[in-house]
């Protein structure tokens, strides 16, 4: 066992290793493998994410959130007229003249709203009707709209002689992925600034009540205590999106039930309540599919059939969030800063690290990291409900990639090592012992020492009868070869027994079992106490096999003692850093010794085993004993109960 030890401490220190490294309580573990990894994992996941390959998921986890947060309801300040395929085939034409767009207008007219959007492209004129439109658009509440496009080729010009003041541009922001998720306030063209419809029909209801707005020192759009701030880049999940213009994220209301919605049909008929009307922002669009004015939004993946919305719908949206933002005080979007986020990463990054690194137990750790990664969507969820849209899918990867390695890692560690230990301790232990160790090592171990212990275990030395004589008549190298098949046979009887061998002293062994995992109930000593003997009776049976062998081949022939004694021994690491042993320590080795050695002309077979009565009261009457009496050992003042095994009682 010393020469295990010192291997094993060897190797260990050569590699760098330390128990401190495997140890699971802090603040003594060897953090600096699980801070490595969460700094690389953050690292990596940051770049990963600046280049915006992270993006796309992001983008799903906002639109998961979207459809599970609370639906917002109709919003009461809006009406929204739908121009569908029942009413285009009730008209009869496609587009729609201009005399029933102007009949439409003059008849919500009528009902006095705040402000009426015209989401319908009138840059040309479509007879008949055309003067009774163009009457109609005299009207300073009604806003007609304008197309941008990418280029001066793709701009739509409004209907002709309408003031700037009242055009609103109808063009929407389409993320990469196709969805619309952000609304355009107002952009420029290097002349001038055009501002969207939404925009236009908001705040003309805010003039209606008195409601003043600015630009702040940051150029931001102030209304009412309210400031609109832009969107940036790398906002939210965002990372390297076209920001240009004044863009804010779109708070959507509700997939289905944005505002109250009545038809074309039912306005020209005059079938509309006049208090759907009366001071509120009425926008009329086109709803029909065959009209293709689609655009897919976070509910399209819910919708039947994957239905996208109208732009309509959009418009009326982005309207009631700019009203809901002023005048109820939400709706708007709000971000972490970028070393805020970089700092959320990091934190889950080493969540992931610090479970995988304390958690041995596979289940315990897949329960912990859903639990932890349900705790990250929940509050990310939490935060979104009160219009925080922080990162998700990079925390998540985070959590999940720092685990998976610190897992792998360790797991790595502990082949390597386990290899080491059981190469090591499974040489003159048995495998089960061996592998009880590696499991217990945080326990037995301390900064790679075993601390003394006393402990209850059973002693087994051993002696050759005449060695001294053998020793003279034969060379060393025949002496040597003909000791290593004695001791090799003696140590492969001890581990079959789960025993552990201490040390050879020359052409003896001493052994021990019940070390080093304490044995502490009294049914565990007295099994160990049987092992011994067992083992003892099992070298006793392979002697004359191996002496037959040994004559055969021209060698002398072996007898030996064996002296087993049960009782207290301190157990644990001895020495240094230079050199370190396996020490087993008490008046217990003493009278094993003494047992082995007392009386030697008493030697009537091969294999003389004798054993004291304290290892005697542990047998169980399963072995047959011949007593040999109180004998007085050397060295010892008080005699000694001894007794001879014969070998196993036959039932």
């Amino acid at each position: 066992m010393p020469k295990i030890l010192q291997q094993f401490h060897h190797q260990w220190k050569q590699r760098g290793w330390s128990w401190k490294n495997l140890t699971h309580s802090f603040p003594f573990a060897d953090l600096q493998p699980l801070i490595i990894t969460c700094i690389a994992v953050t690292g990596t996941l940051l770049g990963v994410r600046h280049l915006g390959w992270l993006q796309p998921l992001e983008l799903k986890a906002f639109d998961v959130m979207v459809l599970l947060r609370p639906d917002g309801g109709a919003d009461p300040r809006l009406l929204i007229v739908q121009v569908t395929d029942q009413d285009i085939h009730a008209v009869n034409k496609w587009p729609i003249n201009d005399g029933v767009l102007a009949k439409a207008i003059a008849e919500l007219a009528r009902l006095e709203p705040t402000a009426i959007g015209l989401d319908i492209i009138r840059d040309i004129p479509y007879e008949p009707g055309n003067a009774a439109l163009v009457n109609q658009l005299k009207n300073p509440k009604v806003f007609p709209i304008t197309f941008i496009g990418n280029s001066e080729y793709d701009r739509v010009p409004p209907p002709p002689n309408i003031p700037e003041k009242r055009v609103g541009f109808n063009d929407l922001v389409v993320d990469p992925d196709g969805i619309v998720r952000r609304n355009l306030m107002f952009a420029g063209d290097g002349k001038t600034t055009l501002n969207s419809l939404s925009m236009r029909l908001a705040f003309a209801y805010f003039d209606s009540k008195k409601i003043d707005a600015k630009l702040t020192e940051n150029n931001e759009i102030l209304v009412n205590k309210t400031t609109f701030s832009q969107l940036r880049s790398d906002s939210g999940g965002y990372q390297n999106i076209d920001a240009q213009g004044y863009q804010v994220m779109l708070n959507y209301r509700s997939a289905e039930n944005i505002a109250k919605t009545v038809t074309l049909t039912q306005v020209l008929e005059g079938k509309v309540d006049p208090k759907w009307v009366k001071g509120k922002i009425v926008i009329i669009g086109v709803t029909a599919l065959t009209v293709k004015d689609l655009f897919s939004t976070p509910y399209s993946a819910t919708a039947n059939g994957n239905r996208p919305m109208a732009g309509v719908l959009i418009h009326a949206t982005a309207t009631s969030q700019i009203l809901s933002a002023v005048l109820d005080g939400k709706g708007l979007f709000w971000y972490w800063d970028e070393w805020q986020e970089i700092l959320w990463i990091a934190v889950w990054s080493a969540v992931g690290g610090c479970l995988a690194w304390r958690l041995e137990n596979s289940l315990s750790l897949m329960g912990s990291a859903i639990a932890s990664g349900g705790s990250l969507f929940g509050f990310t969820l939490w935060l979104f409900m009160q219009q925080g849209w922080i990162p998700l899918t990079a925390p998540g990867l985070a959590l999940l990639i720092t685990a998976g390695v610190v897992v792998t890692y360790k797991y790595e560690q502990s082949k390597q090592q386990q290899e080491i230990v059981m190469k090591l301790l499974g040489q003159q232990t048995s495998p089960a012992i061996a592998n009880a160790l590696w499991k217990e090592r945080v326990h037995l171990l301390q900064s790679g020492l075993l601390p003394g212990q006393k402990v209850t275990a059973t002693i087994i030395l051993t002696d050759l009868q005449g060695f001294s004589t053998i020793s003279e008549k034969l060379p060393p190298e025949v002496v040597m070869s003909w000791l290593n098949e004695y001791l090799s046979a003696m140590a492969q009887e001890v581990q079959e027994h789960q025993g552990v061998i201490n040390k050879f002293t020359g052409d003896g062994m001493l052994a021990v079992f019940g070390v080093p995992i304490p044995r502490t109930t009294p049914e565990e000593i007295a099994e160990d106490a049987r092992l011994a003997v067992s083992c003892a009776l099992a070298i006793s049976a392979r002697l004359p096999q191996m002496n037959q062998n040994w004559g055969d081949r021209g060698l002398p022939a072996a007898k030996m003692r064996v002296g087993i004694f049960t009782g207290l021994v301190m157990v644990g690491s001895l020495g240094g850093t230079t050199r370190l042993e396996y020490g087993v320590i008490g008046d217990s080795v003493n009278i094993a010794s003494r047992l082995e050695s007392c009386e030697k002309d008493r030697q009537e077979d091969n294999c003389r085993i004798l054993i004291a009565e304290e290892t005697l009261q542990h047998l169980a009457d399963k072995f047959d004993v011949e007593s040999w009496g109180a004998l007085s050992l050397k060295g010892r003042e008080q005699k000694v109960n001894v007794y001879r095994i014969l070998g196993m009682k036959k039932k």
